[in-house]
């Protein structure tokens, strides 16, 4: 009889500290995208860096829009990338073929942040996008 109490203790034991683990182990939890009815998209560009925004499109302007990814230098000797096609997955902006391109110049090479300027290719309409895709305002 002692055996059998041994080994219901002994597996109330392990219930409890399995139990337990469960409860204080970190809980992985995967990342979600920016849903469409969430995404915002402003009518005008009125926020502190639409400057900077505006500057870059007419940068790109005069470099005659290029579309495929790549460093593309600036007269003053920094660089400024263009990641190619932006696809508009989430049905943020109206339909169409869009481009995107870097705001802001840096070292060739250099990490890129998350300013953007986004250009539908047949009309030339812009977005400018602070936060990497989750907000647009127009241009």
């Amino acid at each position: 009889m002692s055996t059998r109490i041994g080994r219901f203790l002994s597996g109330l034991a392990l219930v409890f500290a399995l139990s337990g683990t469960a409860l204080v182990a970190p809980a992985v939890v995967a990342p979600t995208a920016t849903d469409a009815a969430h995404a915002a998209v402003y009518s005008s560009c009125t926020i502190s860096r639409c400057s900077a925004a505006r500057t870059a499109f007419n940068g790109w302007k005069s470099l005659g829009w290029p579309t495929s990814a790549g460093w593309y230098s600036w007269p003053y000797g920094n660089y400024n990338y263009t990641g190619g096609t932006f696809y508009n997955r989430e049905g943020q902006l109206p339909s169409a073929t869009y481009s995107e391109y870097d705001v802001y110049s840096r070292n060739r090479g250099a990490s890129r942040d998350a300013y953007r300027i986004v250009v539908n290719r047949s009309t030339r309409v812009a977005y400018f996008t602070p936060d990497h895709y989750v907000t647009f305002y127009k241009l």
